[in-house]
């Protein structure tokens, strides 16, 4: 399979125990199979808030999941099952360590596309942020 262009349909939801809030991002992005898994990459916009940025979600064998950012904003996020990983989390405020535990991930990708849902929980100082969801859905 060779790089192609597909729609692709963001839903970012988090929350803090009190409050939740969903993003949906229509997009454009460049899909690929890669040796352990496949890749998402797009160009984030106003309406996210990263606007300038490009972001690549990897998922690696089902079992892991990589976002990292580019551009105005940088961060690189693990999603691992079984393993905490501490990374760099770029806001439009500035950067974080953060703590990183997977909760799920589900996907259903193949060569046409597909969904990708991963939940995970985000700590800064070993204290809660939120539960974060991520649901993908590409189409060719």
């Amino acid at each position: 399979m060779q790089k192609q262009d597909v729609s692709m349909k963001l839903v970012s939801s988090q929350s803090d125990g009190d409050k939740k809030e969903s993003t949906e991002l229509l997009s454009r992005a460049i899909y690929e199979k890669t040796p352990s898994g496949y890749k998402l990459t797009y160009d984030e916009s106003e309406a996210t808030g990263y606007e300038g940025s490009t972001t690549t979600i990897e998922l690696f064998e089902g079992k892991k999941v990589v976002m990292c950012r580019t551009g105005s904003v940088s961060s690189n996020l693990i999603v691992e099952l079984g393993t905490k990983h501490h990374c760099v989390y770029g806001t439009p405020y500035g950067e974080f360590m953060v703590g990183v535990n997977a909760k799920s991930i589900d996907s259903e990708l193949d060569e046409k596309g597909g969904k990708l849902d991963f939940k995970y929980v985000i700590d800064v100082n070993s204290s809660y942020v939120g539960d974060f969801d991520v649901y993908i859905e590409v189409k060719s």
